[in-house]
């Protein structure tokens, strides 16, 4: 794929349980969700668009320059938001398009075009990225999610739960402080690349349980059979904006940088 063969559009959903209004939050002087624009330019995408519900979100990102588009507030996953900005900018069915979550202004621009360059020369539907789990904490942790993929490198689940379970090492280590020597465990990295056409397909697809039980979008794709090509990262990206303390923590970043 010609560097640039890609479009990405950055979902801003403007309520959040934890953290309201998170797409505007100030960052050294701009709101997150355009830092988070800003940084996906440099993957070299030939279209970068923010998509989001909310009028206030629209004008911050109008008054920096940067497309942006006001779509419908009942979407149940960004991923249907992207699917809206497909339809209404017309792309054909194999333009290739990375959702870049509106949380995380320092994502890496190698790993975006990595995405987008790994779909482009495979036929699954989707791609995404994982990264090796080391410690034990994170393993049990619900909020890192967690993958175990096939021998041909596509995924055959994501969780909130540790897989896949030790049984044996963990009836040794019932504190769970230690993971087995050798074990592949990876989290899975919220970023991912699709073609047009499966968006338009994804859309129309009712949410699955697992879904629903894990608040996981993915699994509504491969509940219905679809593909999920994953790509492993040697590189831990920057933790995203969640909480009031992760704001927190961005905003020094930013502060010190300036």
């Amino acid at each position: 794929m010609a560097a640039g063969n890609f479009k990405i559009v950055v979902p801003a959903r403007y309520a959040s349980t934890r953290l309201p209004a998170k797409p505007l939050l100030d960052l050294g002087g701009k709101p997150m969700v355009v830092r988070v624009a800003e940084r996906a330019a440099l993957s070299g995408a030939d279209e970068i668009w923010v998509a989001t519900d909310h009028t206030e979100v629209l004008a911050a990102v109008e008054q920096c320059g940067l497309p942006v588009m006001l779509t419908r507030a009942d979407h149940p996953s960004g991923t249907d938001r992207l699917a809206e900005v497909v339809e209404s900018r017309g792309w054909s069915d194999d333009t290739i398009v990375v959702n870049v979550q509106g949380d995380e202004p320092l994502i890496d621009p190698e790993l975006i075009s990595l995405v987008a360059e790994k779909l482009s020369s495979t036929d699954v539907d989707i791609v995404t990225v994982a990264h090796p789990i080391t410690d034990a904490a994170d393993f049990f942790n619900p909020n890192i999610v967690k993958v175990v993929c096939k021998a041909n490198g596509e995924a055959m689940y994501f969780s909130r739960a540790p897989i896949p379970y030790a049984r044996d090492h963990f009836a040794q280590d019932p504190a769970r402080t230690t993971l087995p020597a050798g074990m592949a465990a990876f989290r899975h990295i919220g970023l991912y690349a699709y073609r047009a056409r499966f968006l338009r397909v994804y859309s129309q697809l009712p949410p699955s349980p697992h879904e629903s039980i894990e608040a996981l979008e993915q699994l509504r794709a491969m509940w219905n059979g679809f593909r999920i090509g994953v790509v492993t990262s040697d590189h831990l990206p920057v933790p995203g904006v969640d909480t009031p303390e992760d704001a927190k923590r961005m905003q020094d970043v930013f502060a010190r940088a300036q």
